[in-house]
């Protein structure tokens, strides 16, 4: 809370005994262990109780200052719901004897540890092992969250036995698994609501009804895209990677499915949606004559300044623009790096100009 109201500062049980003692005659006995100061004091601390519980009730009546279910019930008078956390998908490859069924409902696992339990994936769809021996076989993890996102290999377990199965393993990582919204994303958007001008499907509906869905960070919005009544919807993901298709599709269906501009989703009736990942546009950056401080180790270096490089890259939104001297900057400050030579970008020392559906992608890092 940005300041409090002058009836509530200075609200503390010393500060309200000492009132109400100076409020009595003089001449009575006041001090403490007396028979007032007795009778006064535990009136004194109920008072300041309700004193810091009605800063607590301010604290949580308002979007700016309030938290977890105080600011689900604000977001509920705009209209705005906390996106749900997400359940990571994914791929398992199921060996074994051919024609070996495997139910839809089989529990696999990654392995678990001191550090984290393992992470439990159910299959969505019933298979059986083709004549090569194996089978892939999509599956859900069995918890919400961004601990279902594996890493290849990491899913080697039957939680129960199947018989005909020798053994499992993922060949790529789960993706898609979010934890619940935050309270500051949450927060932005009720705050975007409120401040927007009213419209009705104007270019902030769009962000915001984009946003709604889980996972979904950038939003750009183009509107008569191909025409009166064609709008372009352009977005990342909520860490500012290129969205996966399953995330694409998601906000498609749920501003207008099918862009029909029929009036079935969010998007009034007329307007034809197109919802798309921007394309991607790979950068190789050439790091010359790189120079490391004491302390470190070349490839330490190495993996600081590439984790720079990326966070910078990742920084720049689609119609940006990457420039040398901005990750020449970052690469300075890199833990580690005491020098290096010119930058160059994909082999020439310029700028790299980005349209607005083209988001820029860390493809790898040359040293010479």
């Amino acid at each position: 809370m940005a300041q409090l109201p002058l009836y509530l500062e200075n609200q503390t049980y010393e500060t309200i005994l000492q009132r109400m003692l100076d409020a009595l005659p003089s001449d009575l006995d006041k001090s403490e262990g007396s028979f007032i100061w007795d009778a006064l004091s535990p009136a004194a601390i109920e008072l300041a109780l309700a004193a810091i519980w009605t800063q607590e009730v301010l604290r949580r009546g308002f979007v700016q200052t309030t938290f977890g279910e105080y600011l689900d019930l604000r977001a509920e008078e705009y209209g705005v719901t906390r996106r749900p956390a997400v359940a990571a998908t994914g791929t398992v490859t199921f060996t074994g004897t051919t024609g070996t069924v495997i139910p839809k409902g089989t529990r696999v696992s990654t392995v678990s540890t001191e550090a984290a339990p393992a992470v439990v994936f159910s299959t969505t769809e019933e298979a059986v092992i083709s004549e090569s021996g194996s089978i892939d076989v999509p599956v859900v993890a069995e918890e919400p969250g961004s601990n279902g996102n594996v890493a290849p290999g990491s899913i080697i377990l039957l939680v129960e036995p199947v018989a005909g199965i020798t053994s499992v393993t993922n060949t790529s990582a789960t993706t898609g698994g979010l934890e619940e919204e935050s309270d500051d994303s949450l927060r932005a958007r009720i705050l975007e609501l409120a401040h927007k001008d009213e419209g009705d499907g104007n270019k902030a509906d769009y962000e915001i009804w984009a946003k709604e869905v889980s996972g979904v960070g950038y939003v750009l919005v183009e509107p008569l895209w191909r025409g009166p009544g064609t709008v372009r919807v352009v977005i990342l993901d909520q860490d500012g990677n290129i969205p996966s298709p399953d995330l694409v599709a998601a906000v498609q269906e749920y501003l207008d499915p099918g862009g029909q501009g029929i009036g079935m989703g969010k998007a009034p009736i007329g307007a034809k949606v197109t919802v798309e990942a921007p394309m991607e546009v790979n950068l190789t950056i050439t790091v010359p004559t790189l120079a490391v401080e004491s302390g470190y180790t070349v490839d330490q270096v190495k993996a600081n300044l590439e984790a720079a490089a990326k966070a910078y890259i990742l920084s720049v939104s689609p119609g940006g623009i990457v420039r040398v001297k901005d990750l020449e900057a970052v690469i300075a400050n890199a833990p580690g790096v005491l020098d290096f030579g010119d930058i160059l970008i994909n082999g020439i020392r310029q700028n790299v100009e980005l349209a607005v559906d083209e988001k820029a992608t860390l493809a790898g890092v040359i040293y010479t």
